[in-house]
């Protein structure tokens, strides 16, 4: 009898919701499509999220053998260069310097040398003799506003930018750089945007997205002015950051009014004042931001489609807040979905590439400093995440996601007197109303403007299927040892 009931006792124990919740935590999580960095249970809301962010960037961040494949395809480009102009100088900016790349991202060199013009002809015809690049990938894009070449790595399928004697793009990587040591949590939130931007080809000025040095002024931006936290700490959560990133840039923000400053510690400014600086004739355009390295500049000012990536970011504002809430926990199947999942996936060819990637050239690779100082920055911010759990109800993460932010005083947190204090109220707000799911904004919110009334933008996308991520499908030959025959980005 005593053996019965000590054995419905233990029964007992072993239904309790506490003993419960502890075999969730140590049984591996099932892998669903789409969702390859989730590989086991996460914690409720946004330490969750958080916990699940680490997990995608441990995934999807750039691995030695990605990095040494890209060396060479450079290392073949600029044996054609040399060729050419023996005194020639070929510097990486962009992504692959900062590290901040996508496993499908291009690379951006450009090419130091005594022209009067670029000689963009000349080169394309040397590529094409050495026949370095795919066929009629090389395009010459002699009219933009930095003339470039564009091409496609003939052995690897690289994407491959070139430009001349233009200085911006290797002082912008340097400048990434020294934000990337201020804020060790940026990195994490650039690859999370990058990847939601890519999949809904919001990540291109051509397509109606934003630059990638764009969406890292704004995340800067954002790191700068948050109200509430110290983001230069590496034990902030990442959970909460980009929801509130999201609730920013896709609600409160007011983008008819309001620039986006970066020197001098960060503030928001009226685009009037912006306008005054602009030596170029142009006006402040919807996505304004002031360039740090060239004042006058408006980085926004090729995206076009700013609305459009304004929609998604409240679509996904939406999704995650909803995902990340206490009434989420009673929701079925919750334990076998991913959060963030909801609103970002990668593509079975994505995962593919990779693993050719590792086949080909993981013999050739080795660590490089960078990506142990990667490894060490991942690995105190799981260490601080471990801390945050055992703080109890000390920790500000497990009290109730206030996810509203309220004023531009609030938000600018004691920047310069250039944040001018008449763009409160109606330029920076939040009205409180219930949203759909889709999306779609209200046009009674804030000070009235409609993104449909204004320029016809078409409705925010949510998750696509697997084979909608990019108009650009990567197509890839049969005979490539194992090389999947279309990657999708």
């Amino acid at each position: 009898m005593n053996y019965l009931l000590s054995g419905s006792r233990g029964a007992a124990l072993n239904n309790c919701p506490r003993q419960q919740a502890l075999r969730q935590q140590l049984q591996p999580a099932p892998q669903s499509p789409g969702t390859p960095w989730k590989t086991r249970q996460y914690s409720l809301g946004v330490q969750g999220l958080h916990e699940e962010i680490i997990d995608f960037y441990d995934f999807m961040s750039p691995r030695p053998e990605e990095a040494t494949m890209r060396r060479e395809v450079v290392k073949r480009i600029e044996t054609v260069i040399k060729d050419l102009w023996p005194t020639a100088d070929v510097q990486i900016f962009g992504s692959f310097s900062t590290g901040l790349y996508l496993p499908t991202s291009d690379i951006d060199l450009v090419v130091f040398g005594k022209w009067e013009r670029p000689p963009l002809q000349l080169l394309e015809q040397a590529l094409r003799k050495h026949n370095v690049a795919e066929p009629y990938s090389i395009k010459v894009l002699d009219k933009a506003t930095v003339p470039i070449i564009k091409l496609t790595d003939q052995e690897t399928e690289v994407k491959v930018d070139i430009s001349f004697n233009v200085e911006t793009g290797v002082k912008a990587a340097q400048f990434i750089k020294e934000y990337m040591k201020k804020y060790s949590l940026l990195p994490y939130l650039i690859l999370v945007l990058k990847q939601f931007l890519l999949q809904r080809d919001l990540n291109e000025v051509f397509t109606g997205g934003i630059s990638s040095y764009s969406l890292i002024l704004m995340a800067i931006s954002f790191l700068q002015l948050h109200p509430r936290i110290d983001a230069r700490r590496a034990d902030e959560n990442l959970g909460m950051l980009l929801v509130e990133f999201f609730e920013l840039y896709g609600r409160n923000f007011n983008y008819l009014k309001t620039g986006i400053r970066i020197k001098n510690g960060g503030a928001y400014i009226a685009k009037e004042e912006i306008m005054k600086a602009m030596t170029n004739g142009y006006r402040p355009s919807m996505l304004c931001i002031e360039d740090p390295l060239l004042p006058g500049n408006d980085v926004g000012r090729s995206s076009y489609g700013a609305m459009q990536v304004k929609q998604v970011f409240d679509y996904a504002y939406i999704v995650l807040s909803h995902a990340v809430s206490p009434l989420a926990r009673s929701y079925p199947n919750r334990d076998s979905e991913s959060t963030l999942g909801r609103i970002i996936k990668v593509t079975q060819e994505v995962i593919d590439y990779r693993a050719w990637i590792k086949k080909t050239w993981g013999g050739k690779s080795s660590l490089s400093s960078d990506i142990d100082n990667r490894m060490k920055v991942r690995e105190h911010i799981t260490a601080c995440s471990v801390e945050q759990q055992n703080r109890g109800s000390e920790s500000p993460f497990n009290q109730h996601l206030a996810l509203s932010l309220t004023s531009t005083q609030q938000l600018s947190s004691g920047s310069s007197a250039s944040s001018v204090s008449s763009l409160s109220g109606s330029d920076i707000q939040h009205s409180g109303m219930k949203f759909s799911m889709k999306g779609a904004h209200n046009p009674n919110q804030g000070n009235g403007y409609s993104p449909v009334s204004s320029g016809g933008v078409r409705q925010p996308v949510g998750n696509r299927g697997h084979h909608q991520y990019n108009r650009n499908i990567w197509r890839r030959k049969k005979h490539r040892d194992g090389l999947p025959i279309s990657l999708s980005r």
